[in-house]
């Protein structure tokens, strides 16, 4: 298991008789980008909650570098390497690009206690994702694309060896999709492990070496880009069964 970074066994969350997720097995190789994939409701954003700690599991455990990090709190978590992005996207108000940023390195692997020194490490990362002409300008000002851009940028300054993205491509054009798609391949490149949530199936398909789909909370399959495209029971999945039986007898005749 050497060249896993992180795994789970069995993981599972249920809400009363909801199976947000259930007893999913999973693992990530270092250096890979996992995506993880499945219509909405599927649990997908639940999974990395327990991954980073921000819910509890109700069954199952979670390994990190081959230490159990299942009911470890989130700062914590955060301290041993792994960081997040989030769906609804929460910057910190009253605060500028460049503030809200240095809070991540403030609170990462680093541990760094000095608001100026956090403040400079974090200057190049805002030009990694194309924010350092908005650095000084407040948080209320970004559109939800800068948004995104900002929450990948204060998880990128906790200096993590694992990166945890969820729809952080939501709300972009075709330029800026490109542009973090480019970002999230240099960053992987660099040694980051990614595990990124996507509904742009063409983002999805296009940067992740291996998928995961999730449905009812389920894990459905696992394969290749190409393998998840061409595979039934997540074609089913997203478009339904007739679909997937329709795709079927057109393949047989």
């Amino acid at each position: 298991m050497n060249d896993l970074i992180l795994r789970g066994t069995q993981v599972t969350k249920t809400f009363g008789a909801l199976r947000a997720v259930w007893k999913v097995d999973f693992d990530v190789k270092k250096g890979e980008i996992l995506g993880i994939i499945g219509p909405n409701g599927a649990g997908k954003t639940t999974l990395l909650s327990m991954v980073n700690g921000t819910l509890p599991l109700s069954s199952g455990e979670i390994f990190f570098k081959d230490q159990k990090i299942s009911g470890l709190r989130p700062y914590r978590i955060a301290e041993l390497g792994i960081s997040r992005t989030f769906q609804v996207v929460k910057p910190f108000p009253g605060m500028t690009v460049l503030e809200n940023v240095a809070i991540g390195a403030l609170f990462g692997k680093d541990k760094i206690k000095n608001a100026k020194v956090a403040q400079e490490k974090t200057r190049s990362i805002l030009e990694t994702v194309n924010l350092s002409n908005r650095e000084n300008v407040s948080v209320e000002s970004l559109n939800i694309s800068e948004r995104k851009r900002l929450e990948l940028a204060r998880a990128l300054a906790m200096d993590p060896d694992l990166i945890l993205l969820d729809e952080v491509m939501a709300g972009s054009n075709y330029y800026e999709l490109n542009l973090i798609m480019e970002l999230i391949q240099k960053l992987n490149e660099e040694g980051k492990t990614i595990v990124l949530i996507e509904h742009v199936m063409k983002a999805i398909m296009g940067v992740s070496q291996r998928i995961i789909v999730l449905h009812h909370g389920q894990k459905i399959a696992e394969g290749t880009p190409e393998e998840i495209r061409n595979n039934d029971e997540v074609i089913a999945a997203y478009l339904g069964e007739r679909y997937a039986k329709m795709r079927g007898k057109h393949a047989e005749s």
